[in-house]
């Protein structure tokens, strides 16, 4: 099972363009395949793992490496998951130290970016919706809808602080879920 962990993160942690957020639809798909969470679960895991300190896609490794085998499991999912970053950032140090500012290299970052914020959007609603569809939608997925209106627009108009919106987010989510 270590094992298994370990090379399922790692092949993640290849993949990992764009941060964790990015790529939260792949740990999703890896975690239910192999039957470690429920898609419940998951969304569960994913809002903990957005709380703690640290990149969310460790934080969720962490915590299915844990549920699936303890803390061995924890360190296991955890090494597979920053193992590739650190090879890659490494070698993309060495590349750049040789190649420089090349304009081939400055047009594939700008086309990459828009492919990162589409994952990002599709994490942010397979975790919103628990894998439920768009156009199905429950008393569940409405309290999700309005407390993300709230933290955008507390967020983006009136500028609060994170920890005032992520804090007023987790009453809600106590009153609508309770």
């Amino acid at each position: 099972m270590l094992w298994t962990l370990l090379v399922t993160f790692f092949k993640i942690g290849l993949v990992s363009f764009g941060g964790g957020y990015a790529i939260l639809s792949v740990i999703e798909r890896e975690a239910l395949s192999q039957q470690w969470m429920t898609s419940v679960d998951f969304a569960q895991a994913v809002t903990l793992a957005g709380m703690a300190p640290g990149p969310i896609a460790t934080n969720s490794a962490v915590l299915i490496g844990y549920k699936v085998a303890g803390i061995p499991g924890a360190a296991a999912a955890t090494i597979g998951m920053i193992l590739p970053s650190f090879i890659i950032i490494i070698a993309l140090a060495v590349f750049f130290f040789k190649v420089g500012r090349e304009r081939l290299l400055s047009m594939i970052f700008y086309g990459l970016k828009p492919m990162v914020a589409a994952l990002i959007v599709y994490a942010a609603y397979r975790v919103g919706t628990n894998g439920q569809p768009l156009l199905g939608i429950n008393g569940h997925t409405l309290a999700v809808l309005l407390i993300f209106i709230f933290a955008m627009i507390g967020t983006m108009k009136y500028h609060l602080h994170p920890l005032v919106v992520l804090s007023v987010s987790a009453l809600m989510g106590i009153a609508f879920f309770m």
